[in-house]
Formats: C-alpha cells, structure tokens, sequence
C-alpha cells in the first residue's frame, strides 16, 4: 500500500507513468469513453481547509472512474471534535477504500496515514502541494514535452507550492528560480525534509526579474495562502515588486507558459493581460487537477494497468 503525502512519495519513473496513464484517462474522457477502473470503490475526502478545484477535481474524478464518494468535513464529523486523528483514520479507513484529506499541518496527514489501512492523499496542506504540482507538470509536458533540463521560475511566497517545486526540480531533473521577498524565502530543510539534494536544482534571486529571465515556464500563487489572512496587509506591502507582469514574461524564453494554481487575484500576484494572455495555460492547469488525481487514484487502488 502506498499513500501520496510529498511530491517524494514516488520516483521519477513512477511519475512517467503516471502522466502517461493521465493522458491516456483524459483521452479517454475527451471522447466521452465510459471508464470505470474503480467501480464499487469509495473515496472520503477530509476537508478542514475548504476549496472549489480540490472538490470538484477529486469528486468529479471518482465519479468517472466509477466510484463514489463521501464528503466531509471538520464541521460534519468527529474530525472537528474532540476525537483522536488516529481514531478517526482507524474508522474511516475500514469503511472506504481511498482517503483524501486537505488540511493545515502537515503532522495531521502524517498521522492519519500512519493509523489508515487504506491509501491517502494530500489535497493540500501548510507544506505541499503535490496534486497541483502533477498538474502543473503534465500540462507543460502536454504544451512543451519533456521538462527535464528546463527552468521554471517561482514568483512570490515560499509557500507549499514553493516546496514542492522544489522537490519536483531535484527528482525530475529541472532547475527553480526562486524569487521571494525578503522574510519569505523558501525553507530547504523543510521543503527536502534535511536529505541531500542535487546540486543545481534551484536558485535563489533578489529580483523577480532575474529569476524569470530565460525561463521555460512562470508561475506564482496568491500572496496571502489560506490560514494566514491576519498578515494580509502586511504581505500585501512585502509583495508589491513580486507581481507576474509583461516584463517579466518578455525577458523570459518567447514560448515560455504562465500557470497559476489558483484562485487569483488580478493586479496583485499576476496583471490580467499575463493571467488572461496567449501564454496562460491556466484553464488548461486547474483541468488538469482532475486527469492526473484519476492517474493518481487508479495507481494507488490497482497499481500499473
């Protein structure tokens, strides 16, 4: 049994396959093919921070292959109460087949997982991202091919996005350019869990700018990342020079794509003409979410097909 907690949960050959089986499943979908790998299968997603595209994506997703899923939250359930996680992933696990769950800590997923009999998966939590960071990756490969070798630069907070690119980079064989205000920078113990990293695989920038020049891709997320509403305006002014806007995407390659994971926030993170110009991939990324989480799902429940 394997769970998708980090982005370092698989190998890169594992990653391979899974981006092959998501164009295959979108295929699949696009022709409007009944597929249903995991019929009579049942996927709890666990929701204590809530969301539109983690929802519909994995709720959407389980449908289409056939299941079904039960929706919950930390105001439904014992989960916002005062029973042990542990508990609770002893109950769930033994009632459904897949677990997703999208919370703050990363300690709290840790710990479901280590009591749950069946797989579970990071919907999002403080410190990764790794579904939309699969996403990301299989639209630049469905736009570009092969990322390896490529640049892709990070634009703003060093958040969970952040860390997970991070991680990507190292195992997948691409470089990050990382640019973040001063107080924000991206955490490398955290983001590699204190093990060694290939040399190379990000680097740091001052200015935004820099960071983006030459760059395959661009990409950035909100400023102020759910859970840290209290320091809005504080960010709001550390942020001011870290706006994805046309200059920045001019001194990056000419075919270089924009992505977001979204939602966004026009003339703050991103201008409208980059979010909403010709090398936005944006629409094509948070559809994405949901090819790749079936790719994800089928794996962890039957394994290679």
């Amino acid at each position: 049994m394997k769970h998708y907690l980090q982005f370092t949960d698989f190998t890169a050959d594992e990653y391979n396959y899974l981006f092959s089986r998501a164009a295959i499943i979108k295929g699949k979908f696009k022709s409007y093919e009944k597929y249903h790998p995991l019929a009579d299968r049942t996927l709890a997603m666990i929701f204590e921070k809530a969301s539109t595209r983690t929802r519909v994506s994995f709720e959407a997703g389980m449908y289409q292959l056939g299941g079904s899923v039960v929706h919950l939250t930390t105001g439904d359930s014992q989960l916002g109460r005062a029973e042990p996680i542990e508990d609770s992933a002893r109950v769930i696990s033994r009632m459904t087949d897949l677990v997703m769950i999208r919370t703050f800590g990363h300690d709290k997923i840790e710990r479901f997982a280590e009591y749950s009999r069946v797989p579970v998966i990071n919907g999002l939590t403080n410190e990764f991202h790794p579904c939309q960071i699969m996403a990301d990756l299989f639209t630049y490969i469905e736009h570009r091919g092969s990322i390896a070798g490529k640049v892709v630069a990070w634009v703003g907070d060093g958040n969970n996005m952040a860390n997970t690119w991070l991680q990507a980079a190292d195992l997948l064989g691409f470089t990050v350019h990382v640019s973040t205000p001063g107080g924000y920078e991206v955490d490398e113990k955290l983001a590699f869990g204190g093990k060694p990293h290939r040399a190379g695989c990000y680097k740091v920038f001052a200015d935004p700018m820099d960071a983006c020049r030459g760059a395959d891709l661009v990409t950035t997320d909100v400023w102020t990342s759910m859970g840290y509403e209290a320091e809005n305006e504080a960010r709001r002014k550390a942020f001011a020079d870290w706006c994805v806007d046309a200059e920045m995407m001019a001194v990056a390659k000419p075919d270089a794509l924009f992505m977001h994971c979204l939602p966004a926030h026009r003339g703050e993170e991103v201008m409208a003409d980059v979010i909403d110009g010709p090398q936005s991939v944006v629409w094509d990324e948070a559809e994405n979410r949901m090819h790749v989480q079936k790719a994800l799902m089928e794996y962890l429940l039957l394994g290679r097909v």
